[in-house]
């Protein structure tokens, strides 16, 4: 039976989308009272989706492409689900012109290849570059997460 059970699923390598999703979960199960499970994409690519209303995709970028699970993952079919989608990247933590292209570029130009999923939300949020051990960039802004997860509850609790 399918109930208001939330699901996130994220594929993460350097563990912001990882982080982002742990917060947006947290932010579901206390202001909302959600349950909500977490589901790393790269220990398990293929959860079961009938237990699950609401579903939130999430990926980080590398080289310009988002996570291949994750875009894997979009394949399935999410017929009567509220569906929301980010994606993690330092475009996407950029004001302006950054931001605009990562949201084009990584959420627009994704789900723009699964046509039958409608998602209720989406976002690009800031991320991690290290080289050799070294962070260069980073713009992960928790704050901006926790504002679209408030969003994201009051979508799936109406």
């Amino acid at each position: 039976m399918v109930n208001d059970k939330t699901l996130i699923a994220y594929e993460t390598k350097q563990g912001v989308s990882g982080e982002t999703a742990g917060v947006i979960a947290e932010v579901l199960r206390s202001e909302f009272g959600l349950e909500v499970d977490l589901v790393d994409l790269n220990e398990e690519p293929t959860p079961d989706l009938m237990q699950y209303h609401n579903i939130i995709v999430g990926a980080g970028v590398r080289m310009g492409k988002v996570y291949s699970k994750a875009t894997k993952f979009l394949e399935n079919d999410f017929s009567g689900k509220q569906v929301a989608f980010f994606a993690s990247s330092a475009w996407g933590g950029t004001p302006g012109e950054y931001y605009e292209s990562a949201m084009k570029r990584f959420v627009g130009k994704t789900l723009s290849k699964y046509p039958k999923i409608s998602v209720v939300s989406k976002e690009a949020f800031g991320g991690r570059i290290r080289y050799f051990k070294k962070t260069m960039v980073d713009n992960v802004d928790l704050t901006k997460v926790k504002a679209w997860a408030l969003e994201l509850g009051k979508l799936f609790t109406r």
